[in-house]
């Protein structure tokens, strides 16, 4: 059995091994959120009803949103400057939708136009200068350009596409994808 004084000789060893604990901890979890995000792959929808999402007309000009709801979650479908993954061309334009729903923990994210506006509030300036969709909980940002890839914050997974179909002059939604667990 060791003596009181040998335990006070050797009470350092507590504080500094929960010190590097914590650190190794903080350095484990900086490295999973900045290089353990997950790439959108080609898409997996899974079929549902069909539903009107817009007039074309009504996203005429690029980086143009309209909010809806599919399958009870709020999605945003948008105007995009270029063809992304799972995106649909309806005459020479490029349409996506994605879920609304942040992959970190839940919480709405919107449409960010304005690159400042992400350097300042979200600590992000998009190298491409393109808007981006940002969650206001915990600024996870996340690209529309890039199959709603999660760019940069603690969100790891991308949102979920919506499958968009033109019928007519307007944009239907007709399938989307499975949402990650809570926490991706």
């Amino acid at each position: 059995m060791p003596t009181r004084r040998q335990l006070l000789e050797r009470w350092w060893v507590l504080p500094v091994g929960a010190t590097l604990g914590v650190f190794g901890y903080m350095g484990y979890y900086a490295s999973r959120v900045t290089f353990g995000k997950e790439r959108p792959g080609p898409p997996e929808f899974v079929a549902g009803p069909a539903v009107r999402v817009a007039a074309l007309d009504e996203l005429s000009g690029e980086w143009a949103q309209q909010t809806f709801t599919y399958q009870g979650r709020p999605c945003t479908a948008l105007h995009l400057p270029a063809a992304t993954s799972g995106s649909l061309e309806a005459g020479g334009q490029h349409y996506a939708a994605y879920s609304r729903i942040c992959t970190h923990l839940g919480c709405t994210v919107n449409l960010v136009r304005d690159t400042e506006v992400l350097a300042f509030s979200f600590n992000y300036r998009p190298p491409d200068g393109q808007p981006k969709l940002g969650c206001p909980c915990h600024f996870s940002v996340f690209d529309p350009l890039r199959a709603g890839e999660a760019v940069f914050g603690k969100a790891r997974a991308p949102l979920p596409r919506v499958r968009l179909e033109q019928r007519g002059q307007a944009l239907w939604a007709t399938g989307i994808e499975a949402a990650p667990p809570p926490g991706s």
